[in-house]
């Protein structure tokens, strides 16, 4: 059985390097027998959060916020692919998950982490490590820091040089951590219906 994995991806920037390993985790998720779909947040390019679709009434959220409501919660799993800003998140990208609570709830997350320097994005992965916990998602241990994302993967999202063989080398066990978090999740709410 195919695995519906969502891979979220939030910089607004014009020259987005990030892009590059978005497409690399969707090519190797895609690889492997997942149905995957990236959510770009700068595509979607939902508001500053105002209101979270959870309180608009039924049938009056912003179709945006409705399809995507959807898509999460028909999915198995996510990879939250993240930059670093300044020691933290990027904004655009927390300001789409923030749109939505119970939508996200009992599904594995995992996070890919980049930058341009040595780092690798570290930083914003641990935050949100707490970020997607709280949010009600079981956030898989194994995690993937690309940098210096520019040496890493070409335009194209394929891995080059010394760094984009450690990438190679990185992705199978992390893909793996979240496949086995993600029918672990699936069998259970299967079995149980949730809490609430």
């Amino acid at each position: 059985m195919r695995n519906r994995i969502l891979v979220f991806y939030g910089s607004y920037r014009s020259d987005r390097m990030g892009i590059r390993l978005a497409q690399f985790v969707i090519e190797q998720l895609r690889r492997r027998g997942d149905d995957v779909e990236l959510i770009d947040a700068k595509a979607i390019d939902l508001p500053i959060l105002d209101r979270m679709y959870k309180e608009y009434p039924k049938g009056e959220a912003p179709e945006r916020l409705e399809q995507l409501a959807g898509k999460i919660r028909d999915a198995d799993g996510f990879v939250f692919i993240t930059g670093e800003y300044n020691w933290g998140v990027q904004p655009g990208l927390k300001n789409l998950t923030d749109h939505f609570l119970e939508e996200w709830f009992w599904r594995p997350a995992a996070i890919v982490s980049y930058s341009a320097g040595r780092l690798s994005g570290a930083r914003a992965a641990t935050a949100w490590h707490g970020t997607l916990s709280e949010m009600g998602m079981v956030v898989v241990s194994s995690t993937i820091g690309v940098g210096p994302i520019g040496q890493t993967l070409s335009v194209e999202g394929q891995p080059v040089g010394e760094n984009g063989q450690a990438l190679k080398q990185a992705f199978p066990r992390f893909a793996d951590d979240l496949t086995w978090w993600v029918e672990a999740a699936k069998a259970q709410r299967q079995r149980k219906a949730p809490p609430y």
